[in-house]
């Protein structure tokens, strides 16, 4: 088979498309024959040579794909081969056949198509995972959401809002409209507006519930300000850098926690886990139409690096997809 390769760190053109041994499923795995992956932040820094895949992961870049089902392991039950399916992946998912613990298995959504369904399962399981099972969102609280133009904010604002909650979402000014459209309450300007002060004036002075964070160190203190009483802030990104500076006493003041956390390393006991409740509580949400993938543009697996691109520049809304 071919997979996108890296045989050196670099830019864009260290994609390389080529020839590759075919995975050998585990007796708890299937094959899947990739029809579409997506392009997510993760990709970008494994290329750079900044993010190794994990032990036992695939050398090749792709965190999600939808396909169809080719082989199947000894010891699983549940799926077969000819079913369509969508995959959360340690890696591999730049590929044209990728091995898969049947525990990250999703079936594809009714009324989805099977390529869109590649949006899916890494931002579903992300903002599933902290913003539902580790921060509690409950309803009639806020939840700001920073990169809300990102797959993961596109899908956090649907979702907060479909849990009963008011949404603020940070975002370039151009893709204000949209977020909107789907759901946001507030939109902020991140380039020329305070977020703090934004949130502060939107909740009548008492703040965030439930923060959903990209950016890390830069955005730390200010995270702690905007939070309520309670609050909980979950990072889940660094985009702006790894050390911050976090006074205690305010979050000791606002009885508020802070979580960081990452979806990739963690056990396949612990994905499984995720994505059964996926299934059993974000798929009907998805099936009524309530939540949904949004698609800013697809490109041919073979030219990820174009779609690496696009996706730097930060003028995408919603997921890049690599269709084979």
């Amino acid at each position: 088979m071919h997979a996108m390769t890296i045989p050196k760190p670099g830019g864009p053109e260290a994609l390389v498309w080529a020839e590759v041994p075919d995975p050998q499923p585990g007796p708890d795995e299937v094959v899947v024959d990739v029809r579409a992956s997506a392009v997510n932040r993760a990709d970008l820094l494994q290329r750079q040579g900044h993010y190794p895949p994990p032990p036992g992961a695939p050398a090749y870049p792709g965190l999600e794909c939808s396909g169809v089902v080719t082989e199947v392991g000894a010891e699983v039950t549940g799926w077969a081969v000819g079913q369509e399916v969508c995959a959360l992946l340690a890696g591999g998912g730049y590929a044209e056949r990728v091995a898969v613990p049947a525990g990250q298995l999703l079936p594809v959504p009714a009324g989805v198509d099977l390529v869109d369904a590649a949006a899916l399962p890494e931002v579903a399981c992300t903002v599933w995972s902290n913003v539902v099972q580790l921060a509690r969102l409950a309803k009639g609280e806020t939840l700001l959401v920073h990169g809300g133009g990102s797959g993961i904010g596109t899908f956090a604002v649907q979702l907060g809002v479909a849990l009963g909650a008011t949404v603020v979402a940070t975002a370039r000014a151009e893709k204000h409209e949209r977020l909107r459209e789907l759901g946001a309450a507030h939109t902020v300007d991140y380039r020329e507006q305070d977020f703090v002060e934004e949130v502060t004036r939107v909740t009548d002075g008492r703040g965030a519930d439930v923060i959903l964070d990209i950016m890390g160190a830069a955005y730390l203190p200010r995270n702690v300000a905007a939070l309520a009483t309670g609050g909980r802030l979950v990072v889940i990104g660094m985009q702006g850098g790894r050390k911050g500076e976090l006074d205690l006493g305010v979050l000791l003041a606002k009885r508020a926690s802070v979580h960081a956390t990452t979806l990739r390393s963690r056990p396949p006991a612990e994905k499984a886990e995720i994505v059964r409740g996926v299934r059993e509580q974000v798929w009907p949400l998805v099936e009524a139409g309530t939540v949904r993938p949004i698609v800013h543009a697809r490109a041919r697996l073979a030219d990820a690096a174009d779609a690496h691109r696009l996706v730097e520049t930060n003028e995408h809304l919603g997921k890049v997809l690599l269709v084979r």
